[in-house]
């Protein structure tokens, strides 16, 4: 009887090392499968007795700078939509405001008070991992992509969605109060340099008036005392040219007398004062030399001299007495400084300040209704959400299941090696004997 023989395959060492452990995991499949469902028990029981944690957004962008433009029309106040965007998203993570809106709603935040804990303690234990701010990447300064995102996580039982819109919303209409305060007190400051500015110019013109008031004092005394100067200067004149022609006519009269003229006459006619019987032949003289004074005739003389000497004044002499007379009258009030002393409303008279009280006009009449002032869109608003965030029961009895998997294959591997040491004594340890075939049988090699 023949029969034919091939030599079996020869197996390497790793081929034979993998088949006794899934030798072994195989014989021990019971243990896997109960280690497998023990863990996973665990975490579903994990996944439902654990409390839900939930999580809400709400993203905010730039405003329209149509919704700005009451403002920035001011003249006093710039900004712009993602200024403004940034300004409310500093104040979303700013500390202070989050206390604030902490203080001011605490009724939403009962489920974080505890005896024995201050307010302060109570919101730090809330602000520690609730909120989170999400802003654009600083790299990519594009408009489309500025937006500020608020994310709040909060365990079962907290109102959530209220926090969180009523933190957006309040720190909207805080920073809209604060550009209020600025608004005013740029305004206030502006109105202080422009009555500055206007108390300069009133100190400047009450300067000039007193200036031009003394002026116009000492324009006025010195023409007065001019005046009076010059009015001495021609009464003395005339009192000497007086005196002078009572000399003269006390002279002629001398001469007058010695010559025997008593009445006016003329040279010619002395000469012929001898001839009788012609009284009656009248005589022309013609003569350019002056005649002396003495021809006046004694008579005349004295009563000229007379005359002179009971004169008690010499003003009607000279017209241009009258004239000092009529200027000293007019000198005696200054009607221009009159009308400066009884000006009554003094700021009428500033020289250059119409723009000053323009702008202060201007100012003052500044009504920014803040109410109005849209600083950011809410793009998004916090909604309720339709699942908890945590925990994630399919994926946490999944995970389970794995590693409740993994570990009972670590306990089949662990309990073989125990067992095979048991029998074979210590320090030594072998798998199975590789199995071999053999042309239509299975049989065991030696």
């Amino acid at each position: 009887m023949s029969s034919s023989f091939r030599a079996p395959p020869i197996r390497t060492s790793s081929e034979t090392d993998l088949l006794a452990l899934l030798r072994v995991v195989w014989l021990q499949k019971a243990v896997i499968a109960l280690v497998t469902l023990s863990i996973g028990v665990l975490a579903a029981v994990y996944a439902f007795a654990a409390v839900p944690v939930y999580a809400v957004s709400s993203v905010l962008r730039p405003t329209a700078i149509n919704e700005l433009d009451a403002l920035n029309r001011s003249g006093v106040y710039a900004l712009l939509p993602k200024d403004a965007l940034t300004m409310v998203g500093a104040s979303l993570e700013a500390y202070d405001t989050r206390l604030g809106f902490f203080r001011a709603n605490q009724k939403l935040f009962e489920t974080f008070v505890r005896p024995g804990r201050t307010l302060e303690q109570s919101f730090e234990e809330f602000n520690r991992n609730s909120f989170t701010l999400i802003l654009p990447d600083p790299k990519k300064p594009d408009a489309l992509n500025a937006f500020v995102k608020v994310e709040m996580s909060y365990l079962k039982g907290v109102d959530g969605v209220a926090i969180l819109n009523g933190f957006v919303n309040y720190a909207i209409t805080l920073e809209r109060a604060q550009i209020a305060s600025d608004l005013g007190v740029i305004v206030k400051n502006r109105l202080v340099e422009l009555d500055g500015k206007l108390a300069a110019a009133r100190s400047t013109y009450f300067t000039k008036k007193e200036a031009e008031i003394a002026l116009l004092a000492e324009k006025d005394s010195l023409r007065k005392e001019q005046l009076q100067d010059e009015l001495r200067a021609l009464r003395s004149e005339l009192k000497t040219r007086r005196n002078d022609r009572v000399e003269q006519l006390s002279e002629a009269i001398h001469i007058a007398r010695s010559l025997g003229i008593i009445k006016p006459s003329t040279p010619s006619s002395l000469s012929e004062l001898a001839l009788n019987g012609r009284s009656n032949v009248m005589r022309t003289e013609i003569n350019t030399q002056q005649i002396p004074l003495y021809f006046m005739g004694v008579d005349a003389l004295e009563a000229e001299r007379s005359a002179l000497m009971r004169r008690k004044s010499d003003d009607f002499s000279e017209g241009r007495i009258a004239e000092i007379a009529k200027e000293l009258q007019l000198l005696q009030s200054n009607r221009q400084i009159e009308m400066l002393n009884r000006r009554q409303d003094e700021d009428l008279f500033l020289e250059g300040v119409e723009h000053i009280r323009a702008e202060a006009a201007r100012l003052r009449n500044i009504n920014v209704d803040m109410g109005l002032l849209k600083l950011v869109v809410i793009d998004k608003e916090a909604l309720e959400p339709l699942s908890p965030v945590f925990p994630k029961k399919g994926l946490i009895i999944a995970l389970g299941l794995i590693l409740g998997f993994a570990l009972g294959v670590m306990v089949t591997f662990v309990r073989s090696i125990i067992l095979a040491r048991c029998e074979s004594g210590p320090g030594h340890f072998s798998y199975p004997e590789p199995v071999v075939a053999v042309e239509g049988e299975n049989r065991r090699l030696e």
